[in-house]
């Protein structure tokens, strides 16, 4: 029996749905963990669990998350052990930020420190997590990369701008303008079955900024933390917050890239 050959235009665009679909297939899988987060906090915010602390629970379900994810093969053990760097990280500037006033963790916990909910380190460290399973999946590499002394300075003073701009002039937009500088000629290079596609790294910055906070929007819906304007009334959290993950976002892929590097060198020597 003969096949029908497609015309041009339908091949073309049967071979872009294919694609989509296997670009958005390693999207989701990549986002395993973060939807875990997010699922975990809609259910706890409307279902009581007897004799547990919410925040403890939280806690308890993402710990389990984890452990299935590395037995079952979904995370290997270099990408755990980012996710815990990220955890620290993250929960280092959590303990900051409450002190500050800059948000707040209202419900009671066994699991708290200093104010801060042990489980909230993994809403950073879910950013790691999705960064580690998208650059194995999609098989990513870099152009352009200005090297681990420019990157890892400029992150350096991002993260730190996090804790000082309380104190002194806030230079997000100065960093901002740096990274574009920066890495102008960095490009991500990542692969969907036998296509190899290119995109400016400030580019997938922004994205995944925007794509945090609408996941923000659901966590303080939810009840996760909540902001000082929010503590009457749950609204929108305010647009600008898109330049702090931005920026929280260089921070990872930093990181995460330079880890990368230095496991491709350690592989290319042996």
């Amino acid at each position: 029996m003969k096949k029908l050959a497609l015309p041009g235009k339908e091949r073309a665009a049967l071979k872009s749905i294919t694609q989509l679909l296997h670009f958005g297939y390693h999207q989701a899988m990549s986002c395993i963990f973060p939807i875990a987060i997010f699922g975990t906090l809609a259910l706890s915010n409307v279902i009581d669990l007897p004799y547990i602390y919410r925040y403890d629970a939280i806690l308890i379900i993402l710990l389990t998350v984890q452990y299935l994810m590395y037995r079952t093969g979904l995370e290997t053990l270099d990408e755990i052990k980012v996710i815990c760097v990220f955890h620290i990280i993250g929960l280092l500037l959590e303990i900051y930020k409450i002190r500050m006033g800059s948000w707040s963790y209202p419900e009671p916990g066994l699991t708290k420190v200093f104010g801060v909910p042990l489980y909230s380190g993994f809403m950073y460290a879910s950013v790691a997590s999705y960064m580690c399973q998208i650059w194995r999946r999609l098989k990513m590499d870099m152009t352009g990369w200005p090297g681990l002394t420019a990157a890892g300075t400029l992150g350096a003073a991002i993260y730190l701008n996090f804790f000082t701009h309380h104190f002194i002039p806030d230079f997000r937009w100065w960093l901002k303008g740096l990274v574009l500088i920066v890495f102008w000629k960095t490009r991500i290079i990542y692969r969907v079955r036998n296509t190899t596609y290119r995109m400016p790294l400030t580019l997938a910055f922004f994205l995944v900024g925007f794509f945090i906070w609408l996941a923000e929007n659901i966590a303080t819906f939810f009840n996760a933390w909540k902001y000082p304007d929010q503590n009457q009334v749950w609204h929108v959290v305010s647009v600008s917050k898109i330049s702090s993950w931005f920026l929280l976002v260089i921070i990872s892929v930093i990181i995460v890239a330079q880890l990368k590097h230095v496991k491709a060198n350690r592989k290319t020597k042996e």
